[in-house]
């Protein structure tokens, strides 16, 4: 009876506790995945806008950039904690389960030590034979033969047992050690994260001192900035409904603010969706510098400021590409601002601004992955960015939702 509910019990935490422990090896890849992605970030972050000393930046440009890589390393210092308590949780239920072995392991031992006395009081041949001879009959004397056989065997199971727990004690021993070991290391890297934080923090804020006296004429040209952006939009908006009425036209409709598409387009249109979260990024190699949505400035907080894409940051020289297949719908070259190439695919539209050197025009057909023109690269700053926008007919989307691992 005691050997059956043992059994039950200890199938039961097993089963428990290699599930439990499943979940979290799943959720400690998925945190050390993450991990590598914002270290591999803050790599880019280094090399694309801090290693090009020879270029004098703005103030501005310096207080935009620090703020970028503080706030990858605030990401990091929270990835490093969730890791640091899961890792707490793990040596919390191993130190249970240690503890709960050591009792079975310890109760297995008295049973067997019982075991070994009674068999040492019976284990003469000559009291094993007068327990065979005292038998009623050849029957009786078939079963105390069997179970003189059934005993040993009982008897090697119980030392068998208490050897493999003995073993797994030895094990989670060695597995919570190591846990205890990374989680030494998760607090000790944080620390140092922790220390480059305050230096940066401080760089930061002297520079944003050096501000003060400036901030009325920073968001006025903040808001100049946001006028030309919201011009160059508007005529991207103007361009999209053109684009509308002209295959609504052909198709004898008229819906304003929907594509007419032919059967090929729709199918295109179905791809695109289909790859959504999957589509390749506009560049290379970069990082996102601007979000998309409103949101306040980095600098001039009480300053917001919107952007129906995001803005990459990316090597000089480097080449923006078609993140689908589909057709340049236009080039739009916009005073005082570089060329912007319209890609449409169905009724989706992804835009590319900041083109230094155009390599398409309107009309022609692109692969996703095809190089579409070499990035503007400012002399004075020395940052080369590229702005991306997708569309959903007139609506801007967040590109985030759509590039693979943007």
């Amino acid at each position: 009876m005691f050997r059956t509910k043992w059994l039950w019990t200890t199938g039961c935490f097993l089963i428990l506790t290699i599930g439990m422990a499943q979940t979290n090896n799943a959720r400690q890849k998925a945190l050390e995945t993450q991990k590598k992605r914002l270290q591999q970030e803050i790599k880019q972050i280094n090399t694309l806008l801090f290693n090009n000393n020879r270029k004098e930046k703005t103030v501005v440009s310096q207080v935009e950039d620090l703020d970028l890589k503080i706030s990858v390393r605030n990401q990091l210092v929270k990835v490093n904690n969730q890791q640091a308590n899961l890792l707490t949780r793990q040596i919390n239920v191993n130190q249970r389960d240690i503890s709960q072995l050591r009792a079975e392991l310890e109760s297995l031992k008295q049973d067997y030590a019982d075991m070994v006395r009674k068999s040492y009081k019976s284990k003469s041949s000559q009291n094993r034979l007068m327990f065979l001879f005292s038998s009623a009959d050849f029957l009786q004397a078939y079963k105390r033969i069997q179970y003189m056989k059934q005993y040993a065997n009982f008897r090697k199971k119980q030392g068998e047992e208490i050897a493999q727990k003995t073993q797994t004690i030895q094990e989670l021993n060695k597995t919570l050690l190591d846990q205890k070991r990374q989680k030494e290391a998760l607090a000790a890297e944080n620390r140092k994260i922790q220390e480059t934080l305050v230096g940066e923090r401080k760089a930061q804020q002297r520079l944003i001192r050096s501000l003060k006296n400036k901030s009325r004429s920073l968001s006025s040209e903040i808001r100049q900035k946001q006028r030309k952006a919201a011009a160059i939009d508007r005529e991207i908006e103007r361009l999209i409904k053109e684009a509308i009425a002209a295959s609504n036209k052909a198709a004898g409709k008229t819906s304003k603010n929907v594509f007419a598409l032919t059967p090929e387009a729709k199918l295109l249109a179905k791809n695109f969706i289909a790859n959504k979260g999957k589509l390749p990024w506009p560049v290379e190699k970069g990082i996102v510098i601007q979000r998309f949505g409103t949101q306040p400035h980095p600098v001039v907080k009480t300053t917001t400021i919107k952007s129906n894409g995001v803005t990459i940051a990316t090597s000089p020289k480097s080449i923006a590409r078609a993140v689908f297949e589909g057709e340049v719908m236009t080039v739009l070259s916009f005073k005082g601002s570089n060329p912007t190439v319209l890609i449409k695919h169905g009724n989706y539209i992804t835009t590319y601004k900041n083109i230094a050197k155009v390599y398409v025009k309107k009309g022609d057909k692109v692969k996703a992955k095809q190089p579409i023109g070499e990035i503007f690269t400012n002399p004075q700053t020395g940052k080369t960015t590229l702005q991306f926008s997708v569309f959903n007919g007139l609506s801007p989307q967040n590109p985030k939702q759509w590039v693979y691992r943007m």
